[in-house]
């Protein structure tokens, strides 16, 4: 059992399971599946405003906080009791690049050269954390939507917007992998 919950579950196990919720929220519960609308609710929950975009019955919506606070919590004790002793599953090339690059912490989730907390206040954390951050955040709005939001329930239902929007997040991760990254190294 300990094996189950510590090595990764195949795409054959995960991908139908992540492809049942879909259907289960939406014909059983008419509801959309999303995370960055989440942070919407808990913002016009917590801070009432006249602002047009937070005036709506955000009550109608409590599900989605205890959404994402299942997802927070389901990473922490993910990482504090179930991460086996296997390093994170990094391509040889792709770390030959980074490596190229002078990100050496490859064992971990997340490089420190990029996001560690010593370098928030350099000018490369703030390119990265703060301002990658507004894009990120900006993108999503924009979008109408985020990764998973698109990815999963609007392509399901073959939204035209969602497929366009899945193409221009992939498009510019490449791009700001391959034309913006060599530069801020």
């Amino acid at each position: 059992m300990q094996h189950l919950l510590t090595e990764p579950w195949p795409w054959y196990i995960t991908g139908p399971l992540l492809g049942t919720m879909i259907p289960l929220l939406l014909f059983l519960h008419n509801k959309m599946l999303g995370v960055s609308s989440t942070m919407r609710h808990m913002c016009t929950a917590m801070i009432p405003t006249n602002i047009t975009y937070f005036n709506y019955n955000w009550r109608d919506h409590v599900w989605t906080f205890w959404f994402g606070g299942g997802l927070v919590l389901s990473g922490l004790v993910s990482r504090l009791f179930l991460t086996g002793d296997a390093p994170v599953a990094i391509s040889e090339a792709t770390k030959q690049d980074l490596l190229n690059l002078g990100i050496t912490n490859l064992n971990g989730v997340m490089p420190n050269q990029i996001f560690g907390l010593e370098n928030l206040f350099t000018l490369q954390g703030f390119l990265f954390m703060i301002v990658g951050g507004f894009l990120v955040g900006f993108g999503v709005r924009y979008a109408g939507g985020c990764t998973a939001g698109h990815g999963f329930m609007g392509v399901s239902m073959l939204n035209t917007s969602s497929f366009i929007a899945l193409i221009s997040f992939f498009a510019g991760g490449l791009l700001v992998t391959h034309l913006v990254f060599p530069f801020l190294f």
